[in-house]
């Protein structure tokens, strides 16, 4: 995976390139996690140490929502394609 992070006037700008068939839902789940959750330099150790475990809390219900929404969807498209007559494609599309 390659990762680019590109500064400008306007915004800022990350570019992350796979192979393979695309990114996993790990890396979607943090990608999320890194926009909704921001921990500053700036503020004392303990408080920096809880937001660090609540941006862990959170990147796993962030992963396990994923997971699941992903399993949903392949079920569902597995039996659109069951119902139209291509069962063997639907197990494919089943496989985790």
């Amino acid at each position: 995976m390659f990762t680019q992070e590109l500064q400008t006037t306007v915004f800022p700008v990350e570019v992350s390139v796979s192979k393979d068939g695309g990114h996993p839902p790990e890396f979607w789940a943090k990608r999320a996690v890194d926009r909704i959750i921001c921990i500053e330099n700036s503020v004392s150790p303990v408080i920096s140490e809880q937001a660090r475990a609540f941006r862990a809390q959170i990147e796993h219900v962030i992963l396990q929502s994923m997971v699941r929404a992903i399993a949903c969807d392949r079920g569902k498209v597995g039996l659109m394609l069951t119902e139209a007559g291509y069962p063997q494609l639907a197990e494919i599309i089943r496989r985790p």
